[in-house]
């Protein structure tokens, strides 16, 4: 069996998919890894490690998808929409994918993978069960995103986030306000009270009060009916213009008050809320600062520009993508062990592949297989019909190595 990784080519993505440490992991299993030559460079892992781990090095992409069974990237197809054609062409049947790829958003990337007859597995559909926590890339890449998002409204505030007394007098610590409460949130919370400030913290989901005391902040509470706010995997789910044009109204006084505001909100597949309208921004200090996480699905705040900073009635409002690559060390070292234990779940002991499609994070994972869409949501996405119980009774797939 032969493991391939290429280098990432999404634009400005820094993080690699396997770390070197995670390559004696499969060298162990007797596995040959394929690894393109300065793959790992931009993340702070030379190619001399790799080689080291036991990975056998190559100038030549193409070279990596004709000979790998299993291919790993950070951004794989549907999460790389601009620049994987060329990957895609050189897939072949049986080829096993796994990474990144936005399925939600983008569905027709499964087709696109089962029309060459390949297996895709898409990690951030891994689900929220407690065995399947340490493949979770979602809440790896979340942690980084929340801890990042605080350095940056600190980089672009005037003020400093702690109190402070001096000669010169006492310098009041800023106010930060931290929107949207999944792992980001709790992280930018944590990292935001370690600075100094006074964190206040706002989730729609009523579970989320105690998460919020328990690092630090003080939760905010709105006049809101809030007892269907919670959906599949812990997430908020979508909420009715009503529900949201009450909660603006009622957060307007809120964010008034704040320095920093940093917007985490992102609904799987789904544009994100708008969190802050404009005239909340037009009611906040001159010099205060929106971090929105949410800008690649849109924004939370309405006047978020994706990939650009704006300055509007007096406030820096940040659009960021991809934070997590500009951690790109211990991000990859963090997907790199998702991944890890993921192919611990799906390679036996001797090194081969074994898709158990009754395990429910195969079956929950596996986006495309063997020329058809196994996921009953993606299929529903694209669609197409539900796949009868006879037809879903799949036998676990196993290759030998190579």
């Amino acid at each position: 069996m032969i493991v391939g990784i290429p280098k990432e080519i999404k634009t400005a993505e820094q993080r690699v998919a396997m770390t070197p440490a995670n390559i004696q992991f499969l060298t162990d299993k007797g596995l040959k890894v394929l690894f393109q030559t300065n793959a790992g460079t931009a993340a702070g892992y030379p190619d001399a490690e790799y080689t080291a781990a036991g990975a056998t090095l190559s100038e030549d992409r193409a070279e990596i998808f004709s000979q790998a069974d299993i291919i790993l990237q950070v951004q794989s197809f549907g999460s790389n929409n601009k620049n994987s054609d060329d990957d895609l062409a050189m897939l072949r049947p049986g080829q096993l994918v796994i990474g990144m790829m936005d399925p939600l958003a983008s569905p027709g990337a499964a087709q696109a993978v089962a029309d060459k007859g390949a297996t895709a597995i898409a990690l951030e559909l891994v689900p929220r069960i407690s065995r399947a926590q340490s493949m979770d890339v979602l809440s790896s890449m979340a942690t980084l995103a929340g801890y990042k998002a605080v350095l940056m409204g600190a980089s672009a505030a005037p003020r400093i986030f702690p109190l402070l007394m001096t000669a010169a007098g006492t310098l009041q610590p800023a106010r930060v306000l931290i929107m949207g409460v999944g792992v980001a949130g709790l992280q930018a919370c944590a990292t935001a009270k370690r600075l100094g400030a006074v964190v206040e913290a706002y989730d729609v989901r009523p579970a989320a009060r105690e998460q919020i005391i328990s690092v630090g902040a003080k939760p905010v509470e709105l006049d809101l009916d809030t007892g269907e706010s919670e959906g599949a995997g812990g997430y908020a789910k979508e909420q009715g213009e009503d529900f949201l044009s009450r909660q603006r109204e009622l957060m307007t006084a809120v964010v008034a008050e704040q320095d920093i505001i940093i917007t985490t909100a992102a609904i799987p597949g789904a544009k994100s809320p708008i969190l802050v309208t404009e005239d909340m921004v037009v009611a906040m200090k001159p010099g205060s600062v929106i971090v929105d996480l949410a800008a690649e699905r849109g924004g939370n705040c309405d006047l978020t520009e994706q990939g650009k900073t704006v300055v509007a009635h007096g406030v820096t409002i940040l659009g960021p993508e991809n934070v997590p690559s500009e951690l790109a060390y211990h991000a990859s070292q963090m997907y790199g062990k998702n991944m890890q234990t993921l192919l611990a779940l799906i390679l036996n002991d001797e090194g081969e592949l074994n898709l158990d499609f009754n395990d429910e994070i195969v079956a929950g994972t596996v986006v495309a297989h063997q020329g058809n869409i196994p996921h009953p949501h993606i299929r529903k996405l694209l669609g197409l019909a539900e796949i009868s119980v006879d037809e879903s009774e799949q036998e676990t797939v196993a290759t030998e190595s190579n």
